[in-house]
């Protein structure tokens, strides 16, 4: 699979808040931008080690591209710049300090499970999108 120019997006293949949130990119990648893996998978293990990300300091989202790395909330707003007008306009959060951006990401982040429920597997792409998906 050819990955030049694509923005690689690991997530908590568990979380239901997380799956919703790919399918929701997969609908706005017009542009057909993003390629996605868990971040349970061995791909995505793998991907995490090359980048050096430290697991302790995120288990939610990670963007990886040509740019560099990017967590939590850093990551879900460079995300959202890619998927055109008007969700390229969340952007504009980047300005707010990360310290502070993280601190709700996190917040979000932690209580994932409780809000939005926990499935027992990784979710598995649908035969039409399986190309989009590393394995």
């Amino acid at each position: 699979m050819i990955l030049e120019n694509k923005h690689i997006i690991l997530f908590d293949g568990v979380c239901n808040l997380c799956n919703t949130t790919i399918q929701y990119v997969i609908k706005y990648d017009t542009y057909d931008r993003f390629r996605f893996a868990h971040l349970q998978s061995d791909v995505g293990k793998k991907l995490l080690g090359n980048n050096k990300v430290d697991t302790t300091k995120t288990d939610s989202i990670v963007l990886i591209n040509k740019g560099g790395v990017y967590l939590k909330s850093t990551a879900a707003l460079k995300i959202a710049s890619q998927l055109g007008f008007p969700r390229n306009i969340l952007a504009i959060f980047l300005i707010v300090p990360a310290f502070i951006r993280h601190r709700i990401y996190d917040f979000v982040a932690n209580n994932r499970y409780k809000w939005y429920g926990k499935q027992e597997s990784c979710m598995m792409p649908t035969p039409e999108l399986k190309k989009k998906f590393l394995s």
